[in-house]
């Protein structure tokens, strides 16, 4: 169970329409030999946007993400998230940030198989120390709003790929998360389930969710607001600066 006092973290001034700021981050892998996965990267991610980070294998995408999240602990510079400094934080402390603060949806969908649906989408909330009753009314709310409220008591073996990472969006999305991390997140599914992700992650950006996802898939990577490209470590051309979302009608 992760504790639901809030953690206390070190808040520092950060440009005002970021939610992310990274500066000169470095990355280390050390077995045997040392890698240098990230090389100085600076990046913004703007309130409000949606930002696709693309480059060839190896390229250090992932890294960043991890990073960017706190996921991975890093070797160099500062990442502030909302105005927090995770690093500062312990291990468990930066757990419940993340619980409480952000989302993630990967490329395995990472649903637990003997869980349905709306059951798999309430764990983060039942986490969080949230009373059963109201936890499954808020999942149910959040499936019907993805359009999956007739697949809630289905387990996943009984949903489609699509469905299934519908569902890991759902859970991603159900605590109201300030910033969502998806890391190829139509990596295991077909054109139909691609477009079909891709536009409702589209659509829950229009509303306003701030996003973040590493992509190969170009057609993915263009419905982004911005795309940020890297090779070795490093982003190509130079961060440009974050910005919020255009107000919607």
């Amino acid at each position: 169970m992760i504790e639901t006092e809030e953690p206390e973290v070190l808040r520092v001034e950060a440009p005002e329409q970021a939610i992310v700021t990274a500066r000169r981050v470095r990355k280390v892998y050390r077995s045997g030999t040392e890698v240098e996965a990230l090389r100085g990267v600076d990046f913004e991610v703007g309130r409000g946007e949606m930002v696709a980070v693309v480059g060839p294998s190896g390229s250090g995408k992932t890294t960043l993400l991890n990073c960017l999240s706190g996921l991975e602990r890093i070797d160099g510079g500062q990442i502030l998230v909302d105005g927090s400094d995770l690093e500062k934080l312990s291990d468990n402390a930066r757990t419940g940030y993340r619980a409480r603060h952000m989302g993630f949806v990967f490329q395995a969908f990472n649903l637990l198989p003997v869980l349905t649906a709306v059951e798999n989408v309430e764990i983060p909330l039942l986490l969080l120390g949230q009373r059963p009753r109201p936890a499954r009314e808020q999942a149910m709310a959040m499936l019907e709003t993805l359009g999956l409220a007739d697949r809630a008591k289905h387990r996943p073996d009984m949903l489609s790929g699509g469905e299934q990472q519908r569902v890991a969006v759902a859970r991603a999305l159900v605590h109201q998360p300030a910033i969502v991390w998806a890391d190829e997140p139509t990596g295991n599914l077909d054109t139909e389930g691609t477009e079909v992700v891709v536009e409702l992650l589209v659509r829950l950006n229009k509303e306003g969710q701030t996003m973040v996802l590493v992509t190969h898939n170009p057609a993915v990577a263009g419905r982004a607001q911005r795309t940020v490209r890297m090779r070795d470590g490093r982003i190509e051309a130079p961060p440009q600066p974050a910005r919020s979302a255009a107000p919607t009608s």
